[in-house]
Parts: structure tokens; sequence; C-alpha cells
């Protein structure tokens, strides 16, 4: 792991993001840790460092966007902040009918340019929402950004993606939780 790498897990670390016990994720599986990005966006220091180091990174990938949009939850608070240091427009999506939206009366451009903003990646599902969400406005996917790749890289997307950390720990379906696992009580934290 490198210095930037250490920076980054000291940061999710020493703002309690990174959590350790029984948690069921949104996908539905299970999981010994959580990372609850929440915890990381209260502190607006460690948001502004954060999104510093993932504009670079997508600066340095040659990623060009005019828009960011983010899911609702989660890509909220770093979605907004990426913008604002990139100085694109910000749009987030939200649930209706558990299904992720534009509402408020977001629409996008012909042809607009938009970067997919998110805390926390595990199989994908809300990005491959907020890419479904772009083709069908008329816009362009210019890519997708991420503080954290739980898949370390496996989640796989039509676009370039750009993670802060990559990191790969095991998930395990409700029907198939490992004994010790099953012996801590469960949490669902929230995404």
């Amino acid at each position: 792991m490198d210095d930037g790498q250490k920076e980054i897990l000291d940061i999710f670390t020493r703002t309690r993001a990174l959590l350790e016990g029984h948690f069921v994720l949104r996908s539905g599986l299970h999981s010994g840790h959580y990372f609850q990005c929440a915890q990381v966006c209260q502190r607006m220091d460690a948001v502004e460092r954060l999104a510093e180091l993932l504009v670079g990174r997508l600066r340095a990938a040659g990623l060009k966007f005019g828009t960011v949009l983010a899911p609702a939850m989660g890509g909220l608070v770093i979605g907004q902040e990426v913008a604002r240091q990139a100085g694109a427009r910000y749009l987030f999506a939200e649930k209706e009918n558990n299904v992720l939206v534009l509402r408020r009366g977001f629409t996008f451009a012909p042809g607009e340019t938009v970067l997919v903003v998110e805390d926390v990646v595990t199989r994908g599902g809300r990005v491959v929402e907020c890419l479904d969400i772009i083709r069908k406005g008329g816009a362009t996917a210019a890519g997708i950004a991420m503080l954290v790749d739980r898949s370390a890289g496996a989640a796989r997307f039509e676009v370039p993606a750009i993670s802060l950390l990559e990191l790969s720990f095991p998930t395990y379906a409700a029907d198939a939780v490992p004994e010790w696992l099953a012996r801590i009580p469960v949490q669902k934290p929230g995404s």
C-alpha cells in the first residue's frame, strides 16, 4: 500500500467510517466490514481532502465532464464536493418507487458529459442505474468516480471507473454466512 492509500485509509479509520462486525450490505450480502461513509462525510475537512485526491485522479486519467450526478444518499456529499472542486454542475438522483430517478426539475442537455460519483461500490447497482438515467436523458457518461471500490476492481462498467481505495472484503449470501460471522449480532447501518 502506497502513502496515498495509507492517507485515505487513515481518513476512513480516523472518522470511524470503516467498521468491523456483522453487516447486511445494501446489496443484501453479509460482510464483516462496512464502509459507513456518512461518518467521513460529517467531517468537511476529510470530504474536501478525499475529493481533492479523487479529482486529481480524474484529471490524471484525462476524464472530462461538465456535470456530476450522484445517487442519493451515499454519493450526495462527495458528489457535491467533487463538482465544486471541478467547477462542474451538480445533480443527484433519488429513489422513487425503489428506482433511482431525476426529480426536482433536473434534466440533461443533449450530449452533456456527466460523471457519476458514488461513495462505495460493492456490485455497482446504483452506478448502473445512474448510467441508465444519463443515457435515457440524452447525455453522455464520461466515467465513474468512487471513494471505495469494495469489489477491488471486479465491478465492471461501460465507462472508465476511478476509485481512491480498492478493497475486497469477503461478502456472503444470506444462506452462506460463515459460522464465525453468524455468531456476531447483525447490523444494517444503512447506505
